[in-house]
């Protein structure tokens, strides 16, 4: 396990913590960072405070990581990112082994995609009303579906009919978005990401849910697919724009997140030389962006 420790304004630090969640951390904490100090300060609720807020003037935010590689690739895309301004990178430390899984168990819930499309852990039964259900255990994978990027990219993908066609996960992580497309009648899926233990969770949990894909490294994803997905983040979806593109059959979709309200306009730009970008979903200030072609 391996702890990811950023320095953040009060201001940055509600944002921080949603791209750390949107990047997988496995769990995502705020200390005050002047804690033991005279500069300390109360924040929850003290008598005579004001309303509690996201953080303290100076907040030590601490994200979880199973992987090195997927710590040091979270500081690495969060420095680019324009919301990182008046933020710091602490440290990467390597944290004693514990059973980490079951010590987050408890904090997890079935998940709520649809009222009958649900993500649900191992350890819970499905709810009576599911009908798509995908397993999926916090702490062993990428990405949960808790985030608002995933949510929204799984209601995209619940609200359709995918039978027969070929799906691309751009980042799978967990490959949950490609599990999503297989529950929905996808048959031709290709899950890719550049993090090695990435590749072999997507594996894993294809497997714990008895659908088929291809996951490997992005040179695997080859030719045109009906449905292309990346929920990754603003700045590598820009860089990406040529490349995804490419990859969007004739008549097929152009399904993107990881990209904050206010970073619409930078994405219609980068995407405009080959397709035309819209908002099709927004939640807790993220945003879904589409696009089909032809």
């Amino acid at each position: 396990m391996f702890e990811l420790t950023l320095l953040a304004p009060e201001d940055r630090v509600e944002t921080l913590s949603e791209a750390l969640e949107a990047l997988d951390a496995l769990s995502v904490s705020v200390e005050d960072a002047d804690a033991l100090t005279e500069a300390e300060q109360a924040l929850f609720g003290e008598p005579g405070m004001p309303p509690p807020k996201a953080g303290w003037q100076r907040s030590r935010v601490v994200a979880l990581f199973g992987e090195e590689a997927a710590a040091r690739e979270a500081a690495a895309l969060l420095q680019v990112q324009d919301f990182f301004d008046g933020c710091e990178v602490l440290a990467i430390t390597t944290l004693a082994d514990q059973d980490w899984v079951r010590l987050t168990q408890s904090q997890f819930d079935p998940v709520e995609i649809t009222p009958t499309f649900w993500i649900v852990p191992s350890w819970h039964e499905p709810p009576a009303q599911a009908r798509q259900v995908i397993r999926l255990d916090p702490g062993l994978a990428f990405g949960t579906g808790t985030h608002p990027t995933t949510r929204m990219c799984l209601r995209w993908v619940a609200a359709r009919d995918l039978v027969g066609q070929r799906v691309l996960d751009y980042g799978c992580g967990s490959g949950i978005l490609a599990i999503g497309a297989a529950k929905q009648g996808a048959n031709d899926i290709v899950a890719v990401d550049i993090d090695p233990a990435a590749v072999e969770s997507t594996r894993l949990n294809a497997a714990n849910n008895h659908v088929a894909l291809h996951a490997g490294l992005p040179d695997q994803a080859q030719g045109v697919y009906q449905v292309v997905l990346a929920n990754i983040l603003a700045t590598p979806l820009k860089v990406l724009a040529p490349l995804l593109c490419a990859f969007v059959a004739d008549g097929g979709h152009l399904v993107l997140a990881g990209i904050l309200s206010r970073q619409v306009d930078e994405l219609k730009a980068a995407y405009a030389p080959w397709l035309v970008l819209d908002v099709a979903d927004e939640l807790d200030g993220w945003v879904l962006m589409t696009a089909r072609r032809g």
